[in-house]
């Protein structure tokens, strides 16, 4: 990596999820068009409870459409593929990267430094079994060896990538603590139990921050602040 490598690290918000799209995608759009840029990553949280459906989803189940049309749920599409997440009281992360760094920011490295950073917290997580399996309804109720699962067999971690012009987007949920009745209402199936760190999400956050950007010393990060009145410059980006 040259001295003039550059990174994004955007600050942590609390959007609604079509917001949250179009940061994305507009940090993809940078990583593409900006030859210093090698990589940008934001953890964000979403407002109100969410369920983003992957991009190659064909239906909704009416169930789903129903708790829409109560204002139970929102719904937004993502760019990225896998089955429907739910976003309530997790973290998500967004990882953005060129093609040539594939080898650097692969699932396999990126896995790796969850898998590190979260034993220093104290949870032990492992990639999941299976090397491929059909979409289902629910990304979290099959594990890949792109996902992590904790010691107990529940996945923690599920993500996903949306390819484009020769960059990567990478989209992760961190469940830590999910809505039990919401869960249910959406899958039929137990949420996996909340994660007992003794740890706020910003705390979370802050250490997964601090040690995905140990150990590189050639790149020169830029800190980007993210808030309500600038957010309107990120929705140029359609998908």
């Amino acid at each position: 990596m040259g001295k003039e490598s550059q990174a994004l690290i955007f600050s942590t918000n609390n959007l609604p999820g079509f917001d949250q799209m179009a940061l994305d995608l507009n940090s993809l759009d940078q990583t593409i068009s900006n030859p210093e840029i090698i990589f940008t990553l934001r953890f964000y949280y979403w407002s109100g409870d969410w369920l983003s459906i992957g991009h190659h989803q064909k239906d909704i189940p009416p169930h789903w459409e129903k708790l829409l049309f109560n204002k139970e749920i929102k719904i937004v599409r993502r760019p990225s593929g896998g089955g429907a997440v739910l976003h309530s009281g997790g973290i998500t992360y967004a990882l953005t990267f060129k093609r040539t760094y594939y080898e650097i920011l692969s699932y396999e490295i990126v896995n790796k430094w969850l898998i590190k950073s979260f034993r220093e917290l104290g949870l032990k997580l492992q990639n999941g079994k299976l090397r491929k399996s059909p979409i289902k309804t629910n990304c979290f109720g099959t594990s890949l060896i792109s996902d992590l699962i904790d010691q107990d067999g529940f996945k923690r971690i599920g993500s996903a990538q949306y390819r484009k012009k020769g960059a990567f987007l990478q989209h992760g949920e961190i469940q830590t603590n999910p809505s039990k009745e919401l869960w249910y209402k959406l899958f039929n199936e137990e949420a996996p139990p909340k994660v007992n760190l003794n740890l706020t999400n910003n705390e979370i956050v802050n250490h997964l921050r601090n040690t995905f950007l140990e150990n590189k010393p050639n790149i020169r990060f830029k800190n980007v602040v993210i808030n309500n009145k600038n957010i309107g410059n990120f929705h140029d980006t359609n998908f």
